[in-house]
């Protein structure tokens, strides 16, 4: 390594003796409920597959026929000759399925969530968000280069005091939150910030990445989930998640989104998805309106490992969701949890501070719709084992 950068191998080195260094382990086969890691044969608990749609034969077949009648890529970005077929069709899909005027596609959910932030805000404008936002959030906030407001999680009332604060600023103002929140698996409280917002005539913006496929009529999200439809300016959602594909989008007014098409920096200088992508999309969707009983395995199967867990003695702190973190504390131990599991048969990741505040390590777990009742009782034999060993239960 160069002089110049040693100062990143002095960084690994403390990682490495913290024990909190993590290595990427490489998955072998389909993402599915099991899957092959680093030459083993794992319980996946680690995926945002929420229904299994990864391997779904209309999604398979949807992207083989789009790549024999299209090609494998675009060949340009969405304002200068890659805007396809097949990309309207998704967009207008999607604005349908959420029942709003119309949506954009990004080329992930970070980027829909920063580039809609920056792009709508200025300098003068002000940003209500809440502290546990997803980082594609914050980096938007901070790149809109906007006054950032941050209350305490979940504070409905917080929010509002800042809101009042702000009534006599100029500029706009934008309350922001996730709808599940990504590593605790808990749901915001929508229904008052929504309604805050209508008070004090603030922008109402929801990141609805892990309730997308997981809340509301066939996987809506959180705005059908509370019936807040018409309330929320911007929703912001995911194609990598629960769709099982990639990509991202914002849904909201026609207006909204033809002025993303002008200055969101992502949508102007990437490269449109391929259509094997936006084929596979648009097949997910069907399968969200066809297959409604996949959402009921994935919530049956929630229930029944939040309780195996519990009846363990873990702490799974406030998830709500198929979102279920087994807390640990200290970040050393969130990691020796997860290799002791990846050792006995299970992927669950160990998450630590930068991702999540520096005593509130955990290892988070994500079932799916498709794991058995089988795997789901292995892997919390697993847990048991594991955890009595570290001495985390009793």
């Amino acid at each position: 390594m160069p002089q110049s950068l040693s100062f990143l191998s002095g960084q690994l080195n403390e990682w490495r003796q913290a024990g909190t260094y993590q290595r990427l382990r490489i998955l072998e086969s389909e993402s599915a409920a099991m899957s092959r890691f680093d030459g083993k044969e794992v319980i996946n608990l680690a995926s945002n597959n929420y229904l299994g749609l990864t391997t779904h034969p209309k999604l398979r077949e949807a992207a083989l026929e789009a790549v024999r009648r299209y090609g494998v890529g675009s060949g340009a970005v969405r304002t200068i000759s890659g805007t396809m077929k097949l990309h309207m069709e998704l967009e207008e899909r999607i604005a349908a399925f959420k029942n709003v005027e119309a949506s954009v596609v990004f080329q992930s959910g970070f980027a829909a969530n920063a580039g809609t932030v920056s792009a709508i805000l200025s300098p003068e404008d002000h940003i209500v968000s809440d502290e546990l936002n997803h980082a594609s959030i914050i980096d938007g906030c901070r790149l809109s280069r906007a006054k950032i407001h941050v209350f305490p999680h979940k504070d409905v009332a917080a929010a509002e005091r800042i809101l009042t604060e702000l009534d006599s600023a100029p500029g706009h103002k934008l309350l922001i939150s996730d709808g599940v929140f990504s590593m605790d698996g808990d749901i915001a409280r929508l229904p008052g910030l929504a309604d805050a917002a209508v008070r004090h005539g603030a922008i109402m913006m929801v990141d609805d990445a892990h309730s997308s496929g997981v809340l509301g009529r066939n996987g809506r999200g959180t705005i059908d989930h509370f019936g807040l439809h018409g309330k929320v300016d911007i929703q912001v959602g995911t194609l990598s998640k629960a769709i099982g594909v990639l990509g991202g989008y914002v849904c909201g007014s026609r207006d909204l989104i033809e002025f993303l098409y002008h200055r969101a920096r992502p949508f102007l200088f990437s490269t449109s998805h391929p259509p094997a992508v936006a084929a596979a999309c648009l097949a997910a969707f069907d399968v969200l309106e066809q297959e409604p009983e996949r959402i009921d395995a994935l919530w049956a199967n929630t229930r029944y490992f939040k309780q195996g867990l519990a009846q363990a003695g873990f702490r799974t702190g406030e998830s709500e969701t198929p979102i279920t973190p087994v807390l640990t504390g200290e970040a050393r131990l969130a990691h020796e949890l997860s290799r002791k599991l990846f050792e006995n048969g299970v992927l669950a990741t160990g998450i630590a501070f930068p991702t999540v505040a520096k005593d509130k390590a955990r290892v988070r777990t994500i079932v799916t719709a498709t794991h058995t009742r089988a795997e789901l009782d292995r892997a919390l034999e697993v847990f048991r084992a594991v955890g009595k060993e570290m001495g985390l239960v009793r």
